[in-house]
């Protein structure tokens, strides 16, 4: 049985230490902000959070760029050399086009090397939805699993992994083209905070108006509250957009209300963190469906 690695890229926001710990290969995308251009690097270390946010509620306007097939070849390359196999992890395609990048290097790769194998596989997750996918796919690995194994959990279990979250308005991401100019509509009230998810497809969906922030953040533990599945067995991951006090808040709720005995907070990294702006609060879980 050959040997693998799971990759996949910075839209995971996993803590960096976490990723090491787990053994996955991370690419980063890029923004370019105020002229300079950053790799989204899950450690901070070309742009730290704190600094990102900052300038974001400052008005700056960053662009962000996926992972292109040049990268992924450059990244994939020497893993194939060392007679390893790769099960790639992308970021929802509905919001990237990651995916696409991974899928035409992988077809690349295996010409290269006919002998491995490369799997892409599109997660229709984003943020730490993302990366609890593949903290999930990294513990069936941990139990000896092979990577087509892996491959069949990962395809079945991506539709489990919900996604919650709120944002102080939409303009951010109708800007980004990742809601439409109607749906942003949905949340331009003072003090009326939208509620979104991610859908079956892998798209950003508003759902519903809450009345202030306290109320948004409550909406989102009513969510999980109605299809988490087994809270107490699985972690929740949440992230947020530089607003800790509201990530604490979160996790506190589903430990009191669900007996959530794990919970992994980390920031919403750069580059989503472009199409959300600051103040960006998000709680992900395995539930029985999106």
């Amino acid at each position: 049985m050959a040997d693998y690695v799971i990759m996949t890229d910075s839209c995971c926001d996993l803590p960096a230490e976490l990723a090491e710990e787990l053994g996955v290969a991370v690419l980063p995308l890029r923004l370019e902000l105020e002229g300079r251009e950053y790799r989204n690097l899950l450690d901070g270390s070309e742009i730290g959070f704190q600094e990102f946010y900052g300038k974001v509620r400052d008005g700056a306007m960053p662009v962000t760029s996926a992972v292109n097939v040049g990268e992924f070849d450059a990244a994939m390359r020497p893993i194939l050399k060392s007679g390893k196999d790769i099960l790639c992890l992308c970021f929802s395609s509905a919001l990237s086009t990651t995916y696409q990048s991974a899928v035409i290097a992988a077809r690349e790769q295996e010409e290269e090397f006919p002998e491995r194998k490369v799997r892409v596989v599109d997660s229709l997750c984003a943020s730490m939805g993302q990366g609890l996918f593949v903290w999930l796919c990294a513990q069936e690995k941990r139990k000896g699993k092979t990577l087509e194994e892996v491959l069949d959990f990962a395809e079945g279990a991506k539709g489990n992994i919900c996604h919650w979250f709120t944002v102080d308005d939409l303009n951010h991401l109708k800007r980004g083209g990742r809601v439409s100019a109607a749906a942003a509509l949905f949340g331009t009230m003072l003090s009326v905070k939208p509620v979104l998810h991610v859908d079956g497809q892998g798209r950003l969906i508003p759902m519903e108006k809450c009345r202030g922030r306290r109320a948004s953040l409550l909406a989102l533990v009513d969510h999980m509250e109605k299809t988490a599945l087994d809270p107490a067995r699985y972690p929740v991951f949440i992230s947020h957009g530089d607003c800790r006090e509201d990530a604490d808040f979160v996790a506190e709720e589903v430990r009191r209300r669900l007996g959530v005995r794990e919970v992994c907070i980390n920031y919403v990294g750069p580059v989503i963190g472009s199409h959300t702006g600051a103040g960006v609060m998000t709680l992900f879980f395995v539930g029985r469906e999106r």
